[in-house]
């Protein structure tokens, strides 16, 4: 058995031993071993001699779009990585791709966190930089990173270039939904669809709306884990490239600091992410992501305090699905630290959260300034007033459900409506084109059984299509609720992550069609008008669904995921666990 402390030199500043040096410092059969097989590469004796040793995790595939630019960012990260001293050794991981993946890549989040934790607990590192992208990709490196606790520091791909079709502005996600809807309505032919499909996509990146990949990377540079600037830089724009080398150059300085994750996410750092969350209009899905990662590093957070802390928050960034701008505006326009700043001017910033650079996230964003106004709007002429992420409870999500009020309709936001229910996502995909839906503008559409445990995965099919014919009359949005998720690119008034889900027997599984359903976003309930009697006769009747995985990982995510409002983790992986030197094997 080895340890920390039986080989290798001091870190400087730590008094701990480099962990790499369990491996490398030992003059015996195994250090002969572990040194050699390197050696393969043409590496010189003193990259074994007490440098830190840097793993860049690079989440690069081919089937994952966003990331396709990555091996070209992990060699920025490598010249950082020598720069400062240090010894590179790339490797990869699961990589999630949500265009591409099936049923969803959220059902993977966790197996991919994962792969992150044992492969760094596993080989000789002592520090690594994590390079993320597809929305996924970021929580699940995150997660497993932080399990580990070795030190580390988040690189995000970037967003891709603007969109523009015919001279217009189009953004990923959000324009794909409406123009979808409008090729359904007869309102464009398809060549005119396959025309804006090559206009959207036209750069390396990830979505360049304020989506769940870009919410993410606010996220990141929000939390502290990643160096300012993170959020916004263009994947194409060099500057994406300087940020990487120079993450390359940190991580070897964190190292000597033994500056961990656990150092970083605190209770402060999430209260700054979910108010940052709320000023930029951010994505749902980054309430689960959020609960998640502060479940790996003992972080009491719970949906209580992302409406506690969000509720009076402005949204002051003008961005799709929300708004007009693209990420490549926000970037010109200030970026995050501009809206970090913005947050601290009026106390709502935690100013001495620690950061991966060394510095207070205060010290990283005072000097920051806002250069469009139209795009970063000023906090007493906000966008959109009081719009963060609101959370609901009542009969129908008793523990509780979200909404995103600054992407829904106004005049929705107080409504009562009879329930139009589908008990799974192929119902609803083959009714809404049925003409003879009983439906109209004023019903509140349902959906049932797409929640972690019922999908599985809960996928991003929270925000239903609209019913054909109602689209051709000129409706463009209704109320929607379920235990899915809806894409960050998203728009609409969509009720997600209902908790209980309905296969797990939460109430949503009892709705009937014609129930009437109240939501109040003001009051923050969501009320199915039915009694307790005919609910608990309801109950009494309910059959679980059958599960849809039999076998291997989809077996194990089933049995063991937790609900939306736990973070949709395994209930294993919960609580802080650190990475000791994994056991010797002579």
């Amino acid at each position: 058995m080895s340890d920390d402390s039986d080989h290798g030199s001091k870190k400087p500043g730590s008094g701990r031993p480099l962990r790499s040096q369990a491996w490398f410092g030992r003059q015996d059969k195994m250090g002969f071993y572990y040194r050699s097989f390197l050696k393969n590469s043409g590496q010189p004796q003193d990259r074994f001699d007490g440098r830190p040793v840097i793993g860049i995790c690079n989440t690069w595939s081919e089937l994952t779009p966003c990331n396709g630019h990555f091996r070209d960012l992990a060699e920025h990260v490598r010249y950082g990585v020598l720069d400062a001293g240090g010894y590179p050794l790339e490797f990869p991981v699961s990589s999630l791709g949500e265009v591409t993946m099936r049923p969803t890549a959220m059902l993977f989040r966790n197996l991919a966190s994962m792969d992150v934790e044992e492969a760094i607990r596993a080989h000789p590192l002592d520090g690594v930089v994590l390079l993320m992208g597809c929305d996924k990709t970021t929580p699940a490196l995150l997660m497993g990173a932080a399990s580990a606790d070795l030190p580390a520091i988040g690189v995000s791909g970037g967003p891709q270039l603007r969109g523009v079709y015919r001279g217009q502005i189009i953004g990923s996600g959000t324009n794909i939904i409406s123009m979808s809807e409008q090729l359904r309505a007869g309102e464009i032919t398809l060549a005119e669809f396959h025309e804006a499909e090559a206009a959207m996509n036209r750069s390396a990146g990830s979505c360049m709306t304020m989506g769940t990949a870009s919410t993410m990377a606010s996220m990141v540079e929000a939390l502290g884990i990643g160096l300012p600037e993170n959020a916004a830089i263009p994947a194409a724009d060099a500057r994406r490239n300087l940020l990487a080398r120079m993450a390359g150059r940190r991580i070897v300085e964190m190292v000597k600091e033994d500056l961990k994750p656990s150092d970083i996410l605190t209770r402060e750092a999430f209260e700054n992410a979910i108010r940052t969350l709320a000023a930029i209009g951010g994505s749902t899905n980054a309430v689960v992501h959020l609960l998640a990662i502060a479940g790996r590093v003992g972080v009491e957070l719970t949906l209580a305090d992302f409406d506690r802390l969000g509720r009076n928050i402005h949204c002051l960034v003008d961005l799709m699905p929300s708004g007009r701008f693209l990420m490549e505006d926000f970037y010109y326009a200030g970026g995050l630290p501009a809206v970090l700043r913005a947050l601290g001017e009026r106390g709502l910033l935690h100013k001495d959260a620690l950061t991966v650079n060394g510095s207070s996230i205060w010290e990283n964003v005072a000097a920051a300034q806002c250069w469009n106004a139209e795009v970063i709007t000023p906090f007493d002429a906000p966008f959109k007033a009081e719009a963060g992420i609101a959370i609901l409870t009542g009969n129908l999500a008793p523990n509780g459900a979200v909404i995103k009020p600054s992407a829904a309709s106004p005049e929705l936001m107080q409504h009562t409506g009879r329930a139009v229910v589908f008990e799974s996502v192929e119902e609803m995909h083959h009714a809404v084109n049925d003409e003879a839906l009983d439906i109209d503008a004023d019903c509140i559409m349902v959906l049932k059984n797409c929640g972690p445990k019922g999908y599985p995965g809960m996928a991003e099919v929270g925000n239903m299509p609209l019913p054909a014919k109602l689209l051709r009359a000129g409706v463009r949005d209704m109320i929607r609720i379920s235990d899915a998720r809806m894409s960050g690119t998203a728009y609409g008034t969509v009720v997600l992550h209902v908790a209980p889900e309905a296969t797990a027997g939460g109430p949503l599984a009892l709705v009937q069609n014609g129930d009437l359903i109240t939501l109040d976003v003001p009051a923050r309930s969501l009320h199915l008008h039915v009694d307790e009697a005919e609910l608990a006769a309801r109950r009494a009747a309910w059959v679980a669904p059958e599960p849809h995985a039999a076998r291997g990982y989809q077996r194990l995510y089933v049995n063991h995921v937790l609900q939306a409002d736990r973070g949709a983790d395994f209930d294993f992986l919960v609580g802080r666990s650190g990475s000791p030197v994994a056991r010797d094997n002579h």
